[in-house]
Order: C-alpha cells, then structure tokens, then sequence
C-alpha cells in the first residue's frame, strides 16, 4: 500500500495560543486543507463539484491531540480515505512534525450532499471515481 497523500505546512505566529501552542481550532483548518489539496491533486476542483450538483460536507471530527506545535514547525497532515460502501466515508488524518513526531490524528465522517435535494448521496465514491483523474489517491 502507498503512503498517504500529504501536504506541508508551516505553523505560524498569528496561529497559536496564548500558552504559544497551535489553537485547536487550527488543526481543523489544516485538516481541511489537506482534504482541499487532495481533491485537487486528483483532479477535482470546487466547480467541478458543484456542476455536478453536489457538495462535500463534514459530519464528525474528532481530533486527538499528541504533541505541541509551535510556531515555525514544520508539519505534514496526511489525508487517506475510508470507503464503507454507503452514504459516508471515513477519513483518517495524521499531523506529523518534520522529525517525524505525530503531533495530532483526527478521524473524519464525511459525504457528499446533493445540493438539489439537499440529501445526503448514496454512493460518494462512484462520485469521486467518476470525477477524479488519478480516483488512486481515494483509495479507489
């Protein structure tokens, strides 16, 4: 199996906390991130999406935190997806210091709602299969 797909990012100053760690809330942001680039590495943009009537939506985040970061650390967040075969998918992601400490996992439930119908899709992946130019990077 190959390694997951990952993007660097650099923690900055305006980031972090008043104890200097990086806020909760960002590791959210670098998450999504992630996801975003994976989206677009494998050939899918934003327009693409919503021309097809459909839109990615997040339903549980969870995030366990395991070493601070700070400002001007340098950190890869991995994104790999899950496929259960129904209306949701798992994705799992790890932030991993550049020395090779993971300092966050979060696990991720998503799906794609049908912007129309404003309901949930059946089969996601059929979705990203058929819109993505390397489908490889969602495990497909």
């Amino acid at each position: 199996m190959s390694d997951p797909f990952s993007v660097r990012v650099t923690v900055r100053g305006y980031e972090t906390d008043v104890q200097g760690h990086l806020n909760q809330s960002v590791y959210i942001n670098y998450a999504e991130h992630a996801r975003w680039s994976l989206l677009q590495a494998a050939g899918i943009t934003q327009a693409e999406l919503i021309g097809k009537g459909v839109g990615p939506v997040a339903l549980e985040t969870t995030i366990r935190y395991r070493r601070e970061l700070l400002a001007g650390d340098e950190v890869d967040v991995s994104c790999a997806f899950e496929w259960s075969g129904g209306k949701t998918f798992r994705i799992q992601q790890t932030v991993t210091k550049a020395d090779g400490t993971v300092a966050a996992e979060l696990t991720a439930v998503g799906g794609l709602l049908d912007l129309t119908e404003r309901r949930m899709v059946a089969n996601p992946q059929d979705v990203f299969n058929e819109l993505a130019s390397d489908p490889g990077l969602f495990g497909l």
